[in-house]
């Protein structure tokens, strides 16, 4: 079913994208700059750029079209659910386990998982991603949310964007990094050799990594890890710009028989409920595949 709602700006100088997520409580950011790129959100009857400043008495009409059907399919794949309540799920996703669908992976995901425990999610615009408001690496292991409404995927989208969510992870490095605490800030875009990956450029996207040292073992260090940035390959791109490359991590790093996979593991996860603003806090302990390695270097 097609909504249809009318706001007039009471605050100039806000960026329209921001104003309708602000004011659409179903309507993430991304959400409603997707929309007013369609077509869809016009200001004074005429269409505009999502980063259109608005000013004092702007009338902005928003529509927001029927949902898309999704042609993804549900899959039986176990899920470790952490935590659920009527707005999302904290689950323990296992490494190997892609979030979404993409080119190579078409299925066999988080998301078809998902889809077979709640057939009733939604698409938000009939993309691939339904719920999914952040992501782990298919080989990292670890909590991710999923949002099982609009409404709640708009809210906990939003805490990402303003980083009020606190995202801890532990990290196998190669070499005995110090000091033992410490900030990593370097901007992160597309390699410009390489497409597939990111890398350390000037001119890319701020990015900003906090570190402390858990132990050594030999010749690696054991890191609890907490971005404050969320970009893609984060972790991994920055330590290897250090010197210090994640154990296993055969993009940034180099193949090892020790580790079959990068040691990389989002380990705690705090945010705000939705239902009630209440912060809430929740732990993953290492998998048993990365305990078998960090025994096997004691």
């Amino acid at each position: 079913m097609t909504r249809e709602f009318v706001l007039v700006a009471d605050i100039a100088g806000v960026r329209l994208d921001k104003f309708v997520g602000d004011r659409v409580q179903e309507l993430s950011r991304t959400h409603a700059s997707q929309l007013i790129e369609g077509g869809f959100i016009t200001v004074n009857g005429k269409a505009a750029k999502p980063s259109l400043k608005l000013t004092l008495g702007d009338k902005v009409n928003v529509t927001i079209p029927p949902e898309a059907p999704s042609a993804l399919a549900a899959e039986y794949i176990p899920l470790k659910i952490i935590y659920e309540d009527a707005d999302l799920l904290v689950i323990d996703k296992p490494a190997g386990l892609a979030v979404h669908p993409a080119p190579g992976t078409p299925d066999h995901t988080l998301v078809n998982a998902v889809l077979n425990y709640l057939p009733g999610l939604a698409a938000d615009d009939g993309s691939v991603r339904p719920g999914i408001v952040h992501r782990l690496d298919k080989d990292t292991s670890g909590l991710i949310l999923v949002a099982k409404n609009r409404v709640a995927q708009a809210n906990l989208s939003d805490q990402f964007k303003s980083r009020t969510v606190s995202k801890s992870y532990l990290v196998l490095v190669k070499g005995r990094l110090t000091p033992e605490k410490g900030i990593i800030e370097a901007d992160i875009g597309r390699d410009p050799h390489h497409r597939q990956r990111m890398a350390v450029v000037a001119g890319g996207r701020e990015a900003r990594t906090d570190y402390r040292v858990i132990r050594y073992y030999g010749n690696y260090t054991l890191l609890e890890i907490k971005p404050e940035t969320g970009r893609t390959h984060q972790i991994r791109v920055h330590l290897a710009a250090i010197g210090f490359p994640v154990a296993g991590d055969t993009t940034y790093g180099e193949k090892s028989p020790r580790f079959p996979r990068q040691f990389l593991h989002a380990h705690k996860l705090r945010f705000q409920l939705p239902s009630t603003g209440a912060f809430v806090e929740f732990e993953s302990s290492l998998p048993e595949d990365l305990e078998k390695a960090l025994a096997e270097i004691t």
